[in-house]
């Protein structure tokens, strides 16, 4: 929210619920402007004390927040609106009660009508981003990490967790797992990376939401012009070519 707030000001209207269950607080979604564009905003709201992380679930979505950032993305297919997702989650919630609603189901959904959603979709990750939490509204035209994030299919505390019975191995895990933006950069798996102020996005937060603002406007003029099924095709492809296979 504070990303936000802090680049489309006064302008950015939130969106609520997922018109079947609830309204999911750890996923905030709304319609903003930069400068004169509008965009559909998604992304996960980890809260920044005690009281409102646990008002905000950690960041970590149920079914029915994969579920809302759907409908918004189908709102924004419809009135040809871009979408920016800003991800940063510990993964999605997994309590009996989300997997009863269907917890995997809503975030391979996800996946799949963003690979097809007919207006540009500019990810970024601005902070942890990990497991189907964050691939659930993680497929892009263009994937951009801030410079100290780090993005994975499971975090090193969980993989320690699996592998080795412990959190303990959590630092080989993350050695193992190629996570910051430097090695995903390096296995094409995002497209860019933004350079943080000295010290850390923290350090200097206005300076990062004002670069954070200037790629995504030099990455949606990149991909305004081409037409819905030049957007599609190119991101399938981009997508069909991730990974090392022999045939």
């Amino acid at each position: 929210m504070d990303y936000i707030h802090a680049i489309c000001g006064e302008s950015f209207v939130e969106l609520h619920g997922d018109r079947s269950f609830k309204d999911d607080k750890a996923m905030v979604g709304g319609l903003g402007k930069i400068a004169d564009q509008t965009y559909m905003f998604i992304g996960q709201q980890k809260g920044y004390n005690t009281k409102t992380r646990q008002y905000r679930n950690f960041g970590m979505a149920n079914p029915e927040g994969y579920r809302k950032a759907l409908r918004l993305m189908k709102s924004a297919e419809k009135f040809g609106v871009p979408v920016v997702c800003l991800v940063d989650t510990p993964g999605a919630y997994p309590g009996l009660e989300a997997e009863e609603r269907g917890q995997g189901e809503a975030i391979a959904r996800n996946i799949l009508e963003m690979t097809r959603l007919k207006v540009p979709i500019i990810v970024l990750i601005i902070g942890e981003g990990a497991s189907g939490g964050a691939l659930g509204i993680g497929v892009g035209d263009r994937v951009l990490m801030l410079e100290n994030t780090w993005y994975s299919v499971i975090s090193p505390e969980s993989c320690s967790s699996i592998l080795w019975r412990s959190w303990e191995f959590k630092e080989q895990a993350a050695e193992a797992l190629k996570l910051t933006a430097t090695d995903m950069k390096k296995q094409k798996l995002i497209d860019v990376i933004i350079k943080e102020p000295l010290g850390g996005a923290h350090a200097n937060k206005a300076k990062t939401f004002t670069t954070v603002a200037n790629a995504i406007t030099k990455h949606y003029n990149q991909l305004k012009d081409l037409s819905p099924k030049d957007l599609v095709t190119q991101r399938m492809d981009k997508y069909s070519q991730m990974g090392v296979y022999n045939q």
